[in-house]
């Protein structure tokens, strides 16, 4: 007998799509015992984790559907949250679920409505308390050929963003239908989107780069010619060399930076490295035309093309430096091979402060594929961190000499420290 999964959400799974657990009408039984009992037949786990729930996967969010009173919910421990573009929700944490959001409804025939007004078929399915799967427009058979297809002609219309969502959930490997594609170019969406909050659209390019086939996400974009505003960078890079032919033969700079993307991804899940990886030479976008092919001090200009990149799509501080850390010292790390031990040292010490100790050297091997890599990467970090006194030196001899005496000092013991992990010899 196959053995059942469990989420961390306790969440009972049976064969790989949940037919075992639907046909027993068994449901989440720790979800159970947070309404009682009079309250199962009115309340409904819908969206995301159905789907989830079916594909026998773990659900980051736990979205319900409730046909009860306010008061009662409030009674329950949940309390209301209104925001500012999004329908009221009842929210509540819980130790064993974490977040719950609830929505209400006059009742339960409006349900099925509310399906209908959600953005793909896969994610317009219910699930009763009691075990009953609600699925009024054939969610699950689209979900079991990650075909992805518009609830209705409007879905696109009642909320743009789901465009990007669209864009999302094919780096996750799912398909629009043809009918779909055709809703997204049949107008243009520049208006619509431009009263979308930035934050919205950042969150998907975000969740787009953890999955499967992150390019999609940029290039479903190009193709559609949707999100400009967003992400001008994106439809500038086609057109930019990315550098002489001799050593950029894949000729543009979105095909570069697709490539390096791929090649991080490969090596890591992390968003962060990814990110890094698709915009490393944004700095090329400063270039003047007229020096086409080449990019000097694209490194120096993508530290600060990067810094109010990330500030337009909101990031936080730690991917802002990330790119920007990353733009800056990715040349230096391409040249990893020819530098002393003195630079190699001060170039892992940089990197360790900007946070991208492990991501710098993803970047760069994917940037110069078949090159050597940085062959001693790890251990001139572990020197960059080193103490004084991990170093060997003597304080009171420090303090001894004059200010501008002591950085020289310190990274000569640095340099003999870092020969003698390699065992010996001189870079």
């Amino acid at each position: 007998m196959r053995s059942k999964k469990r989420s961390k959400y306790g969440l009972n799974f049976g064969d790989k799509e949940g037919r075992g657990e639907l046909e027993n009408k068994s449901v989440p039984f720790s979800l159970k015992g947070l309404f009682p009992a009079p309250c199962h037949s009115r309340v409904f786990l819908v969206g995301g984790i159905v789907r989830d729930f079916l594909l026998g996967k773990e659900s980051q969010d736990i979205d319900l559907a409730a046909a009860l009173p306010a008061d009662r919910l409030i009674s329950l421990g949940f309390r209301l949250v209104e925001g500012k573009s999004t329908a009221p929700i009842y929210f509540k944490h819980h130790p064993g679920f974490g977040k719950i959001e609830v929505t209400l409804l006059a009742d339960t025939a409006a349900l099925h409505n509310d399906l209908r007004r959600r953005d793909f078929t896969c994610n317009a399915m219910a699930m009763a308390l009691q075990g009953e799967l609600i699925d009024p427009l054939g969610g699950r058979a689209d979900m079991e050929q990650r075909r992805l297809r518009a609830c209705s002609n409007s879905s696109f219309c009642d909320d743009p963003l789901r465009i990007f969502r669209a864009f999302r959930f094919e780096a996750e490997g799912w398909r629009m239908t043809p009918q779909t594609e055709a809703l997204i170019r049949e107008q243009s969406w520049d208006e619509a989107l431009s009263r979308i909050p930035v934050e919205r659209f950042s969150r998907e390019l975000l969740k787009a780069l953890e999955k499967g086939e992150p390019e999609r996400f940029f290039l479903r974009m190009l193709e559609f010619g949707v999100g400009t505003a967003f992400l001008s960078e994106l439809f500038r890079m086609p057109h930019i060399p990315a550098g002489p032919l001799e050593h950029h033969p894949e000729g543009d700079l979105l095909t570069h930076s697709i490539q390096v993307l791929q090649r991080v991804a490969a090596l890591t899940p992390d968003g962060a490295p990814r990110f890094c990886a698709m915009f490393h030479d944004i700095g090329k976008l400063a270039t003047e035309p007229a020096l086409y092919p080449k990019h000097h001090g694209h490194d120096e200009a993508g530290f600060k093309l990067a810094q109010a990149f990330c500030n337009r799509l909101c990031l936080s501080a730690a991917l802002r430096k990330a790119l920007t850390w990353t733009s800056r010292l990715h040349i230096k790390a391409n040249r990893w091979g020819e530098l002393r031990d003195s630079s190699r040292i001060l170039l892992a010490e940089q990197a360790a402060k900007s946070g991208i100790a492990e991501i710098l050297p993803l970047v760069s091997s994917a940037d110069r594929p078949g090159a050597a890599g940085m062959v001693g990467w790890s251990e001139a970090v572990r020197v960059s961190r080193m103490t004084t006194a991990e170093l060997g030196i003597d304080q009171e001899r420090l303090l001894a000499m004059a200010p501008e005496d002591r950085p020289p000092f310190i990274l000569q013991k640095q340099v003999e420290s870092l020969r003698r992990l390699r065992g010996g010899g001189e870079a």
